[in-house]
C-alpha cells in the first residue's frame, strides 16, 4: 500500500513509519519535511492531496493540545483548530483522494484517569472519538476511519523526567496504527497494548 504518515518525525510517527515501512511505501509528512502539512492550516492539508496521489491510507500522528489549567488564559481555540478541526478537515479531504477500500487513522489521546491541566485535551480527544464513530457510517467506497488513543508514551514520559514504566513504548503504540491500516476495523477507537 501507499501510506501517508502525517507527523512522521515525532515520537509516535517515527515508530509508525518504521513499522509500516517494512511492508508498504510510506510518504513521510511533517511541518518541516519535504512534504509539509500543518493541521492548523487547512490550505496545507489541501495541498497535500495535490502533491501526493494514489494513496491507500492516511495516518495522522500529528497535533497536540497543551496541558493547561482550566483557569489559564490558554487559547483553547488554537488547540481545537489543530488537533480536532485539522483532523476533521483531513478526513473530509482524504475522502476524495483515497483509493477505494482505503483507510484513515487519526490520533486522540484520552488518558486512563482525569489529571490537572487536561480538560481541554479531554474535550478535543473525546470530540475526535465521537466524530470517528459517527463518520464511519458515512464513509463512501468502502473507506474506513478509525482513531488511535495512545495514552502516555514511554519515551515522552522519559523526556518529561517521569517514570517511563507508566507509559506504553512507541513501538507498541505503532502496532495499533498498523492494526487500523491493515485490518478491517471501522469507526473504532484503538488503544495500544504493551507487548
Amino acid at each position: 500500500m501507499k501510506i501517508v504518515v502525517i507527523g512522521a518525525t515525532g515520537t509516535i510517527g517515527t515508530a509508525v513509519v518504521g513499522l509500516l515501512g517494512k511492508m508498504h511505501e510510506v510518504v513521510q509528512v511533517s511541518r518541516k519535511g519535504p512534504v509539509r502539512v500543518d493541521l492548523a492550516d487547512p490550505a496545507s492539508i489541501d495541498a497535500l492531496f495535490t502533491t501526493v496521489r494514489d494513496i491507500n491510507a492516511v495516518v495522522c500522528c500529528a497535533a497536540s493540545v497543551a496541558l493547561a489549567p482550566l483557569d489559564s488564559d490558554t487559547d483553547v481555540a488554537a488547540g481545537l483548530q489543530g488537533k480536532l478541526l485539522g483532523q476533521v478537515h483531513l478526513v473530509r479531504q482524504a475522502l476524495n483522494h483515497l483509493r477505494d477500500g482505503g483507510s484513515i487513522t487519526l490520533t486522540s489521546g484520552v488518558f486512563d484517569r482525569p489529571m490537572r491541566g487536561a480538560s481541554f485535551g479531554a474535550l478535543t480527544n473525546a470530540g475526535l472519538e465521537a466524530f470517528v464513530r459517527a463518520a464511519a457510517i458515512e464513509m463512501p467506497r468502502g473507506l474506513r476511519v478509525n482513531v488511535v488513543s495512545p495514552g502516555w508514551v514511554a519515551e515522552t514520559l522519559d523526556i518529561l523526567g517521569r517514570d517511563a514504566a507508566d507509559g506504553t513504548p512507541a513501538a507498541d503504540v505503532a502496532l495499533a496504527y498498523a492494526e487500523a491500516v491493515e485490518g478491517s476495523a471501522q469507526g473504532r477507537t484503538l488503544s495500544p497494548k504493551r507487548t
